[in-house]
């Protein structure tokens, strides 16, 4: 069998999947249909351009995943060196400059030999060739019918993503910066309010007028882990002061208190002209959002560069197709990975995409397929893709609730999270050189 693979999708499990095949001496024809033509969410030409947030979650062993990013540096992935590279100040969070993130991402796959770029749309999966999907939830139209005809039918969920404003839009004589607990300095800025400030906001953001969905749209439902912050706030009065507006572990200077509500942001990039407004997924009309996010006092001049919008994903019904490797059961040398497969989160669809690379290496080269132990984070994903015996299956990111308890019962969550990570890190090491 020649030692050459297709990738379809050129985001963050496409150029993972690719960069892992090149490493074990396999031929890649990486297929990215930009900038012949963009999804609903995509804006520039780069691979792995990051369309929902810039943070890439916590760095931190304590949390899941700050875990599942020291597994995939233990499998050299390209996507969590660039991320160190262009980091940006997001206290305990791996937040990034998006463009450089990509921009660095694009080079390093395009320098690359053994990686050949095509510019191009495919509309159908190659049926005579070793092949990974990794087309993302957005996936055009014509792929998408034909991965449907191969998969016996698509499941599909909202995503929302949050407004971008320029910084020196935001009143500060109204906001502070700070970080929860003082952990991580002044990397947010946190625009408090009052309890009349913020019953005014939450009563005028429930009845914003939002922007209307397409009728193949309406079908879907809302995933919760990108919830719109009206839908949230539709829940009742105080659910966002318990979401995304919580102000535990914050002091207002100007009044020494705790405030009722908090909005935070943080960097968008490096330079810190831009904000992300943490939490606040929407699909309110574009008027709509400047009517109601300028009631928070510190943004009533807010000007945005990016509106919030909301739009369709899609993703196979891994359980029934995929095995813990990412291979399809019934198509020999076909792969799925990324968010297509039901991993949710941007470090989770690349974790996905090491692994599809690996294993369609091995493939090739007619060795047996290798999955992570069950007690590592990419492990324990691997497992709820290709095991998952839910009736109703849904995306998942990476949780500690996915791995086996620790042997001794340790009572303290930070430690056990810690000793849970130590045992993770140690077997993905050993992993590792298994398969290189």
């Amino acid at each position: 069998m020649d030692k050459k693979c297709v990738v379809i999708g050129g985001g963050l499990a496409g150029v993972e999947a690719a960069a892992q095949l090149a490493k074990r001496g396999v031929g890649v024809t990486l297929y990215e249909m930009k900038p012949a033509r963009f999804s609903p969410a995509h804006t520039s030409d780069g691979l792995a351009e990051l369309v929902c947030s810039n943070s890439l979650k916590s760095t931190l062993l304590s949390a899941a995943a700050g875990l599942l990013k020291a597994e995939m540096e233990v499998l050299g992935s390209v996507c969590v060196e660039a991320a160190k590279k262009c980091s940006v100040p997001a206290g305990g969070a791996l937040a990034v400059d998006r463009e450089r993130f990509s921009a660095l991402v694009t080079q390093e796959t395009e320098s690359n030999p053994l990686i050949k770029i095509v510019r191009a749309e495919v509309a159908e999966l190659p049926r005579d060739k070793v092949t990974i999907v990794a087309a993302g939830p957005l996936v055009s139209d014509s792929l998408a019918e034909d991965i449907s005809a191969v998969c016996g039918g698509l499941l599909s969920f909202f995503d929302a993503a949050a407004p971008i404003i320029t910084a020196e839009s935001v009143d500060m004589d109204f906001a502070f910066t700070a970080s929860r607990y003082d952990r991580g300095g002044n990397d947010y800025i946190n625009c408090p309010m009052d309890k009349e400030e913020y019953e005014r906001f939450h009563r005028e953001l429930i009845r914003a007028k939002r922007a209307e969905l397409r009728e193949f749209e309406k079908k879907g439902s809302v995933y919760e882990g990108c919830m719109p912050v009206e839908v949230m706030a539709a829940r009742g009065c105080d659910t966002l002061r318990f979401g995304p507006l919580r102000p535990v572990g914050l002091r207002d200077p100007r009044t020494g208190k705790r405030p009722w509500a908090v909005l935070q942001m943080r960097r968008e990039n490096a330079e810190g002209t831009l904000l992300n407004l943490v939490g606040f997924q929407t699909n309110l009309k574009f008027g709509e959002q400047q009517r109601v996010f300028s009631m928070i006092p510190a943004l009533h001049h807010v000007d945005f560069v990016r509106y919030g919008v909301m739009h369709r994903n899609t993703f196979i019904n891994s359980p029934r197709l995929l095995n813990t490797d990412f291979s399809m059961r019934q198509t020999r040398g076909m792969f799925f990975c990324g968010q297509l497969t039901g991993v949710e989160g941007y470090m989770e669809s690349a974790a996905s995409g090491i692994i599809a690379g690996i294993n369609a290496a091995r493939f090739i080269s007619g060795l047996p397929s290798a999955v992570p132990p069950r007690e590592t984070m990419i492990g324990a994903l691997c497992r709820h893709v290709g095991e998952n015996i839910s009736g109703d299956y849904q995306p998942m990111g990476s949780s500690f609730g996915l791995l086996p308890a620790l042997d001794e019962k340790v009572r303290d969550k930070k430690l056990r999270n810690e000793t849970l990570s130590r045992r993770s890190l140690e077997l993905m090491k050993v992993f590792s050189k298994d398969v290189l």
